[in-house]
């Protein structure tokens, strides 16, 4: 299965006068990078929501945002013995500086510290419960949104891996004209050479044979449409094998590229040519998925 690393996931729910809403991010990351926003009230959860992350989304730079906003007013604290001493103190001071302007001191007073406080909330398990599951359904639904990315991408790399395999078969005609032609060479410098000194026919035969085998580029072209067929086996898993597709698609280029500097042919040399073209944009989308 293909799945890209690419995907989005909201929740938000409704529970003990909270709106609480769920947002997960993902792009392109070789490894696991997870950046978290996350409301006070559950930020001593934030190693098991990291651990949530990490089993359900597996791979990519994962941006998620857990924001709380509360539909029931605050409760709200104030110390009133220590505003009035705020102010008697402030009042006392303004008046021993000779200060004119008395207006302010009062809002001056409610802004000390520890004047207003709001009661610290504790985070109940039924509450933790709740918003676990929803983490839990927003992970669910990136990688829907993953899934219907990834079958897009993997018509595009069947119809590349395709594509390469099919022009395969492309070298044959000019592989055998290139082992003819390259007999021919020989053989006219053969001619040549027979006018200018001796040799033995034998040994040389030998040689040329033993040339000629060295270029022979049967063996790539088998194991290149082997890997091919493999790469294509291996989309169809049921997990995410996005690595061992990489893999894959660097032996391809391995066999390709053996098979341009062995093959001595221009014809075929522009065929590798076109290979590597459709290579290089598959390693290019490869880098996308999981």
């Amino acid at each position: 299965m293909i799945k890209s690393m690419t995907g989005f996931g909201r929740t938000t729910i409704e529970t003990e006068g909270k709106s609480i809403t769920i947002e997960v991010r993902t792009l392109n990351s070789k490894q696991l990078d997870v950046n978290t926003r996350i409301a006070p009230l559950f930020r001593n959860n934030e190693n098991e929501i990291r651990t949530i992350l990490a089993r359900e989304l597996e791979r990519g730079k994962i941006d998620f945002t857990l924001t709380l906003d509360r539909n029931a007013a605050a409760t709200v604290s104030i110390n009133e013995t220590l505003a009035k001493s705020y102010y008697d103190t402030l009042s006392q001071l303004s008046l021993s500086l000779g200060n004119p302007v008395q207006s302010d001191i009062f809002l001056q007073a409610l802004r000390m510290p520890d004047v207003i406080s709001t009661p610290q909330e504790e985070l109940s398990d039924e509450l933790w419960a709740t918003v676990r599951q929803a983490i839990l359904d927003t992970c669910a639904k990136v990688n829907d949104f993953r899934t219907t990315e990834g079958a897009a991408l993997a018509k595009d790399f069947e119809k590349r891996i395709c594509l390469i395999r099919d022009t395969i078969d492309e070298v044959t005609p000019f592989e055998e004209n290139r082992i003819v032609n390259l007999r021919a060479k020989f053989e006219k410098s053969l001619a040549e050479l027979a006018t200018k000194t001796q040799y033995d026919p034998s040994r040389l035969e030998q040689e040329i044979f033993y040339y000629i085998e060295k270029l022979d580029i049967t063996e790539e072209k088998v194991r290149l449409r082997k890997h091919c067929n493999y790469f294509l086996e291996t989309m169809e898993e049921p997990q995410a094998n996005g690595k061992k597709l990489g893999f894959i698609v660097q032996e391809c280029g391995r066999e390709i590229n053996t098979l341009g500097s062995k093959s001595n042919d221009f014809d075929i040399q522009q065929i590798v040519v076109r290979m590597k073209d459709e290579l290089e944009k598959l390693k290019e989308q490869l880098a996308n998925i999981l």
